[in-house]
């Protein structure tokens, strides 16, 4: 009879530390959690906004870079003619070449406003805006030296600009 009540009770404390230690341990996966293709197709979206405005802004600064690649030599022969103007050989074709330029400048301005306009209203873009706030001023600023025909001066300004440009492209990559 002891034992009897001895197995009982050796199985009475068995299957409590049998069932003790039932708990299962579960461990975390560290897998990531799989986007949705809406998701997908949203990250997609927002990849195709951000590359159209890093392009727009990439043809900004070559149409500058070209622009006053050229400029040197044309302010050079403006104020060549100029210079022989006041010696009284005037140029009729200085003063048309001279309002050229001075359209250029005001495209620059009227193209970085539209850029600056761009950014600002598309909420993809909008981080990236702060760095480009300033562009088209500094254009205004250069066109402002060109209407005084400080032409030099204002292809300074110019490159100031595409400095800030070339900078919102980098932070864009």
């Amino acid at each position: 009879m002891k034992k009897v009540i001895i197995t009982i009770c050796a199985l009475l404390v068995l299957t409590t530390t049998v069932a003790g230690q039932t708990r299962k341990r579960s461990t975390k996966s560290s897998a990531p959690a799989k986007t949705t293709k809406a998701a997908d197709a949203e990250n997609a979206a927002a990849a195709a906004v951000k590359t159209e405005g890093a392009t727009r802004i990439a043809n900004q600064i070559k149409n500058l870079a070209t622009f006053l690649y050229l400029l040197g030599g044309v302010a050079k022969n403006i104020e060549t003619m100029d210079a022989a103007a006041k010696a009284g050989q005037a140029s009729p074709t200085n003063e048309k070449n001279k309002a050229q330029l001075k359209q250029s400048f005001t495209d620059f301005r009227v193209g970085l406003d539209a850029l600056e306009v761009h950014f600002r209203s598309t909420p993809e873009l909008q981080p990236y805006y702060t760095k480009l706030i300033g562009s088209a001023s500094g254009a205004a600023d250069a066109e402002a030296q060109a209407a005084a025909g400080q032409f030099n001066n204002a292809g300074r300004t110019l490159i100031v600009v595409v400095g800030r440009l070339t900078d919102v492209l980098v932070a864009m990559r």
